[in-house]
């Protein structure tokens, strides 16, 4: 929310930010439906959102989380306005930069399924992800500490050796593909270039703000 006013307020100055309509769910109903691997539930609740949205008058629709993009193809086909997506978002900003070979740090869902890294296959970048072990030591952390305002030093150690490692394997640059990752892991902390999912979104999403008031 506050990137994305920054972001009008730069390129129009003045007292300009965005016009937003903010649905905010109870991640608990969220994680309650993950760990029943609900996803029809899981749509369900997106789409009865997004549905009160657009009565209000949205003319476009942004998931401020990576996870919930496995919905986005679904969502899209019962959409009758664009969805901003992250990944596509994400792949503009790993081009901007000149990689080829990412790697990818996020929820399970994020690293293990297809929704984002065939986003990123099709704009030509290669995806890495960690190993199952390190896979689970990275949900753990965000369920168990991160998601609970806990950044430890212990668990930003972890997380920049993964970091390292993917770096190692040929990833030219890790994409924090968690909102939360970047709160336990600054871009000042290693020396691989880190990709924020939450900047690059943000920015998608202030071009189409700033469209949409255009084309008005």
């Amino acid at each position: 929310y506050r990137l994305i006013n920054q972001g009008v307020n730069r390129r129009l100055g003045g007292l300009n930010n965005a016009r937003i309509l903010l649905y905010s769910f109870n991640y608990a109903d969220v994680e309650f439906l993950h760990s029943r691997n609900d996803d029809e539930g899981l749509l369900a609740m997106v789409l009865e959102a997004i549905q009160k949205l657009v009565l209000a008058g949205a003319e476009g629709i942004a998931l401020c989380a990576n996870t919930m993009h496995m919905l986005a193809g679904r969502l899209e086909q019962q959409m009758e306005i664009p969805l901003i997506h992250i990944a596509d978002a994400t792949a503009k900003r790993i081009r901007e930069m000149g990689f080829g070979s990412v790697g990818l740090m996020g929820a399970r869902r994020t690293m293990e399924m297809d929704f984002y890294k065939s986003r990123l296959k099709v704009q030509g970048i290669e995806t890495l992800v960690p190993p199952e072990a390190e896979r689970n030591l990275i949900q753990q952390t965000i369920l168990k500490e991160l998601l609970k305002d806990d950044f430890s030093p212990e668990s930003r150690q972890k997380f920049l050796e993964i970091i390292a490692t993917l770096n190692q394997k040929g990833a030219q640059a890790v994409v924090l593909g968690c909102t939360e990752i970047p709160l336990l892991v600054r871009k000042q902390d290693t020396s691989v270039p880190l990709i924020d999912t939450l900047e690059a979104h943000a920015d998608a999403i202030v071009d189409f703000c700033l469209n949409a008031e255009n084309n008005l």
